[in-house]
């Protein structure tokens, strides 16, 4: 395989489970990823939901990092508009000087939240990420120790200074966060489940490409494998993204209706919300690992971090399984014997 495999995991409150027992799940399934042969391991940033528990990620990270051994663990991602970069490089510090070579930092651009959890995150310095593209300079040159003389933190670190530094990652889904990245040298995700248009993933690898010819670029991807593919429909069903457009121009992708509902009323401004159908990848192994084949080679794709959006624990944890480097590793055994 010439491609790497990683999950994203949201902690999403699957049949009726406690939070305690969601974030107990979440342990267990980087475990099970640890043992299965992924890459990496990333917990997300969602605020003031009662669908998904994680909404402190270094701190789960810090806890995963304790209760696995070898898997790369890290963020997917921080909000960055909502905090200090210096603070951020300082958590992520912490964490590569406790489990050098292990630490992955994901830097997201999306609030993680409504407007009023926005508020609360930003109490007293509201900031609305105009300034993100000055944020994660900082805060690249925070981690690389390269803040330039003629900034007005020359002479800061960020201790503890670790023998390894965290690896940065941005997390995006358009053709503008790719090239940023790219221009920045550093990593990129496409969050393909969050736009799963292949002409804007298409534009996004060309752009990163184009600044950054060796890097590393990553999809994250909705999928779900089955021993069937007819199971696997089934369990799909009729999933929708729901997406908040606002008069500012900025489009936001929610939980709900109501969600995205709210998000607009909250916002202040004008907004139309919009439902479109969800682009999951779904069928057996052998039907998904063709398709992520078809994609590595079309758009250079380094690594594939799956997001598996159904809320049935077994299930879930079985298409991570049919999916994992370790079963396709048997398969292709196999298929030489």
């Amino acid at each position: 395989m010439s491609y790497s495999l990683g999950i994203l995991d949201q902690s999403p409150i699957i049949e009726d489970a406690t939070n305690e027992q969601t974030l107990q799940k979440t342990v267990a399934l980087a475990q099970k990823a640890e043992q299965l042969g992924y890459s990496r391991f990333w917990v997300s940033e969602h605020h003031s939901t009662d669908t998904l528990a994680g909404s402190s990620p270094e701190v789960l990270v810090s806890y995963l990092l304790a209760k696995t051994k070898s898997i790369n663990i890290g963020s997917g991602g921080v909000m960055l508009q909502h905090y200090s970069p210096y603070k951020v490089a300082e958590n992520f510090h912490v964490l590569a000087s406790l489990e050098p070579g292990r630490v992955d930092l994901g830097i997201g651009k999306a609030p993680g939240g409504l407007p009023l959890s926005t508020k609360a995150l930003q109490y007293g310095t509201l900031n609305k990420g105009e300034d993100f593209e000055e944020r994660l300079t900082f805060l690249q040159q925070l981690i690389e120790q390269t803040v330039p003389a003629e900034h007005e933190l020359y002479g800061i670190q960020a201790t503890p200074i670790p023998k390894v530094k965290p690896a940065l990652f941005l997390l995006g889904a358009s053709p503008q966060s790719a090239a940023l990245a790219g221009t920045l040298g550093i990593a990129f995700v496409f969050a393909r489940f969050i736009n799963s248009d292949n002409d804007v993933l298409a534009q996004a690898a060309t752009a990163y490409r184009k600044h950054h010819p060796n890097g590393h670029f990553a999809v994250s991807i909705a999928a779900l494998a089955a021993p069937t593919k007819e199971e696997a429909k089934e369990l799909i069903g009729d999933q929708k993204i729901t997406k908040v457009h606002l008069a500012s121009g900025k489009s936001l992708t929610l939980q709900s209706v109501e969600l995205a509902e709210k998000f607009g009323q909250e916002s202040g401004e004008t907004f139309t919300v919009k439902q479109y159908d969800a682009d999951i990848l779904y069928g057996t192994p052998e039907d998904i690992k063709t398709i992520l084949n078809d994609y590595h080679v079309r758009y250079q794709i380094d690594e594939f971090i799956l997001h598996t959006p159904v809320l049935k624990e077994f299930e879930r944890e079985r298409s991570f399984e049919l999916l994992s480097p370790i079963n396709l590793h048997l398969q292709q055994k196999e298929a030489v014997s």
